[in-house]
């Protein structure tokens, strides 16, 4: 079992890569292309959009054991500490956000889709960061009282 799981990958022969590069290309942007060769180990090919998710996913599960192998305080203080953007939201939504990336990367590694936790790390991050710069969900008063006007 691979740490990634390859949900959709080709296979291609290094011939095809010199006779029909432009439809090999256009296969790597899309998926993951094994390309084998008879006088050497198989090798992959791959867009550097895939390889960088590949790259966060990994160094996401890093931060996650590290986390995990601390046995003091909760989760989601252990979490806060190793992502110190999560110190701006509240005790409750540290602890939801902890449980959710680990839910996601959970669910990242299972099915070979970096961008499940990905995605639940910056919508998180993303979230923190509106919070720090004074956005909330509270209604803006001065709008409450807003009359309309006419279009230019």
């Amino acid at each position: 079992m691979t740490l990634l799981n390859e949900l959709r990958t080709t296979t291609r022969r290094s011939s095809d890569l010199s006779k029909h590069s432009a439809d090999v290309f256009a296969e790597a942007e899309d998926h993951t292309v094994q390309i084998t060769r008879r006088d050497g180990e198989t090798l992959v090919l791959m867009s550097q959009r895939e390889a960088d998710a590949r790259d966060t996913l990994l160094q996401f599960a890093a931060d996650l054991i590290t986390v995990t192998l601390d046995d003091e305080g909760t989760l989601a203080s252990r979490m806060a500490d190793r992502f110190q953007w999560m110190l701006a939201l509240s005790p409750e939504d540290q602890t939801k956000c902890a449980q959710d990336l680990v839910n996601a990367a959970r669910a990242s590694f299972a099915t070979g889709q970096p961008h499940l936790a990905i995605a639940e790390l910056t919508s998180w991050r993303e979230t923190a960061t509106a919070i720090a710069a004074g956005l909330s969900s509270l209604p803006i008063e001065w709008l409450d009282d807003a009359e309309p006007v006419e279009r230019p």
